[in-house]
């Protein structure tokens, strides 16, 4: 079974709680929106420790090391049986200072040629609405459970 670990970084705001996620990088994605976005995550073997591999996919996909009190979310397992572990952390990350990394996509598909795509393009702070619309739906989990857990502190 394929696996994945991510963190969800949140703030407040004006008494509203901002979510950061990020939009998936290439050419496949460019015009994609609703549904389309994501926490930074990304796969991991059964040999790492799943936050390890939290920290160091949000680091490979912003540029950024999360720091602060994380709050460990229900794992969500996709349609496909992809099973994705979160972490919640509030913080504030400056969304127009993130530094993705990059891998080769063959591009056109079966071209033989290949270009080089951030694994995210852009990142931003949505509150809960939108952030619920823009993420791809099996994550809206991680969001409505951290409002949960935040509204009990």
């Amino acid at each position: 079974m394929k696996t994945s670990a991510g963190i969800l970084v949140y703030k407040k705001e004006n008494d509203e709680i901002l979510f950061f996620i990020a939009h998936p990088g290439g050419p496949f994605w460019k015009n994609k929106d609703i549904g389309a976005w994501s926490i930074p995550k990304g796969e991991f073997n059964q040999d790492e420790n799943a936050f390890d591999a939290a920290i160091r996919e949000f680091k490979e996909e912003t540029g950024i090391t999360p720091k602060g009190n994380f709050i460990e979310l229900a794992p969500v397992k996709l349609k496909s049986g992809k099973m994705i572990y979160a972490w919640a952390v509030e913080d504030d990350i400056d969304a127009d200072k993130i530094i993705s990394n990059e891998f080769p996509l063959e591009w056109p598909p079966k071209s033989g040629k290949f270009i080089d795509v951030p694994e995210i393009d852009k990142c931003g702070w949505f509150g809960e609405k939108e952030a619920l619309e823009k993420l791809n739906p099996a994550q809206n989990t991680f969001v409505i459970e951290l409002l949960s857990i935040l509204k009990k502190k």
